[in-house]
C-alpha cells in the first residue's frame, strides 16, 4: 500500500525505517520529512497542518493509509478532516479524532476524563482569569513542590516544578497575566507533586482493543545525573528494569483497560497510539500525563525492539484484527542517546554543518535517527535544539548505552553535547 507519514522528526524517521521494513509498504511519502526520511521514501513539502494539502497529494497518490507523527495536527483534527471528506473517508488515519485528541491538548479534560474512570493520578485543581484570586490563595497554602501546567499545547514546555510558594505565584503569574505560553496557558492545571520514577508505555488502540507495543524511560534534564533544565528528552533506555510482571500488571489493570473502555464508553473515536507518561510512586503507577502519538524520543528506542511488523500492526486497527496480532520483542536492551545543539534548551545556533552521519549508520549495532536537521546545499546541517539520536542494542542495557555512544563518537558537529550517563540508576 501507499503510505503518507506527516512530521519531520526523530520520530518520523524512526516510523520510516521501521515501516519501510514491511512488505506491505509499497511506498512511503513524509510530509515534509527530514534528511534522514528522504534516504527511505520520498519527502513532500507541505505543511503539517496544511490539511486541505495533505488530502489533495493522498488523492493523487492513491493513498491508503495515513500516519500522523506529531500532536498538532491531532488536536487540530486532522482525522475528522479525512474522514469527513468523500475523497479520503476511506484511508486508515492512524491518530485519534479531534474529540478524543483532547486529553493531550487539555490538561484538564485529561484530568476530567481519569477522574470519570478512576484511573490512578496526581490530586489537582484548575484555575483562568475569572478565579486567578482563588488560584494564588490555592497556591499559597499548598504542600512544596507545587506542579504547574498550562492547559493547552506548549511543546512540551508548559509545565513548572515550582520549590517555594513564592515562585509557584510567579509562575502563575507569568502564565495566566502575562501569557507565557500563549493561549495554552489561559487555564492554569494545579498539580500534586508526585515523587518517583518516570516511564513511558506505549499502546496501540482501535477504541475497543488494544496491544502495548512497548515502554521505556526518558530522561529529559539536560545535565549528567538528571540536572539542569528540562528538554524534549535527551535519551531512553528499553525494557526498563523495573517493569516487571507485578508492575505492568498494574498497569494494565488499573491504567490502560479504564483508558480504552472509557474512549468506548464516551463514544471518543480513537485510532492510533496512546502514550501512557506513568509515575512509579513505591511500585504504584499513577499518570502523569497521555499523549495521543509516540514520543520522542521514545519512538527510536520502542521500534528496534519492537519486532512484529508495524504496518501489519496499523492495518489491523482499521480491519478489526488488532486483539489478534501476536506482539514481539527483539532480544536484549536497547538505548538511545540524544545529540543536541550548543545552547539547548535555550537559544542555539542553526544551519552548523554535521559530520560523520554515514560512519555512525554503518555501526551495525546501532541506528542513527535525524531530527533537527536539513539540507544546505549537499550537506547536512542542524536545523534544531534536538539534532539526532543514536539508537543500539546490547545483551545488557549498559552494553546498549556503550554502543550507542560508540557510533556517536563518530558524529561531529560544533557545539554537540550529549549525555553520557544515560540508564545511570541501572549498573550492570
Amino acid at each position: 500500500m501507499n503510505i503518507l507519514l506527516i512530521g519531520s522528526g526523530g520520530r518520523e524517521h524512526a516510523l520510516a525505517w521501521k515501516m519501510t521494513q514491511s512488505h506491505h509498504c509499497d511506498a512511503l511519502f513524509i510530509a515534509p520529512g527530514n534528511p534522514g526520511t528522504a534516504t527511505l521514501g520520498t519527502n513532500v513539502a507541505i505543511d503539517i497542518n496544511d490539511f486541505e494539502a495533505l488530502r489533495q497529494f493522498a488523492v493523487d497518490q492513491s493513498i491508503e493509509m495515513v500516519v500522523v507523527g506529531p500532536e498538532e495536527p491531532l488536536v487540530n483534527g486532522i482525522f475528522d478532516f479525512f474522514a469527513q471528506q468523500e475523497s479520503t473517508a476511506h484511508i486508515n488515519v492512524i491518530g485519534p479524532s479531534k474529540n478524543a485528541a483532547q486529553l493531550e491538548g487539555s490538561k484538564a479534560f485529561s484530568k476530567h476524563f481519569m477522574q470519570r474512570h478512576g484511573i490512578p493520578t496526581a490530586s489537582y485543581a484548575e484555575f483562568t482569569m475569572d478565579n486567578y484570586e482563588e488560584g494564588k490563595k490555592y497556591i499559597s497554602t499548598h504542600p512544596l513542590p507545587i506542579v504547574l501546567k498550562a492547559d493547552g499545547l506548549a511543546a512540551g514546555k508548559g509545565v513548572i516544578i515550582a520549590l517555594s510558594h513564592e515562585e509557584a505565584l510567579t509562575s502563575f503569574e507569568e502564565m495566566i497575566q502575562h501569557q507565557q505560553f500563549g493561549a495554552a496557558s489561559a487555564k492554569v492545571v494545579i498539580e500534586q507533586f508526585l515523587e518517583g520514577i518516570e516511564v513511558s508505555v506505549f499502546a496501540l488502540t482501535d477504541g475497543k482493543n488494544y496491544q502495548i507495543i512497548g515502554h521505556a524511560k526518558d530522561y529529559k534534564r539536560i545535565g549528567e545525573g538528571d540536572t539542569g533544565l528540562n528538554t524534549g528528552g535527551m535519551g531512553c533506555v528499553s525494557p526498563v528494569p523495573f517493569m516487571d510482571e507485578t508492575f505492568m500488571d498494574k498497569v494494565i489493570q488499573r491504567v490502560i483497560e479504564p483508558t480504552i473502555h472509557g474512549f468506548e464508553k464516551e463514544n471518543l473515536e480513537y485510532k492510533g497510539f496512546v502514550f501512557f507518561g506513568l509515575m512509579n510512586c513505591g511500585g504504584e503507577p499513577y499518570v502523569i500525563e497521555y499523549n495521543c502519538r509516540l514520543g520522542d524520543p521514545e519512538t527510536e528506542v520502542i521500534l528496534p525492539r519492537l519486532q512484529t511488523d508495524l504496518v501489519s500492526l496499523l492495518a489491523a486497527v482499521d480491519n478489526g484484527t488488532l486483539e489478534d496480532v501476536n506482539i514481539e520483542f527483539n532480544e536484549g536492551a536497547f538505548a538511545t542517546v540524544m545529540a543536541v545543539s550548543a545552547g539547548y534548551p535555550g537559544s542555539y545556533p542553526k544551519d552548523i554543518k554535521i559530520n560523520g552521519i554515514e560512519t555512525a549508520a554503518k555501526d551495525t549495532k546501532s541506528i542513527v535517527f535525524q531530527a533537527g536537521t536539513g539540507f544546505q546545499g549537499d550537506h547536512i546541517v542542524t536545523k534544531g535544539g534536538r539534532v539526532l539520536t543514536v539508537t543500539a542494542q546490547g545483551k545488557q542495557l549498559q552494553e546498549a548505552v556503550k554502543n550507542a555512544q560508540k557510533a556517536l563518537s563518530n558524529i561531529q558537529f560544533d557545539g554537540m553535547y550529549f549525555r553520557k550517563d544515560i540508564g545511570y540508576e541501572f549498573p550492570a
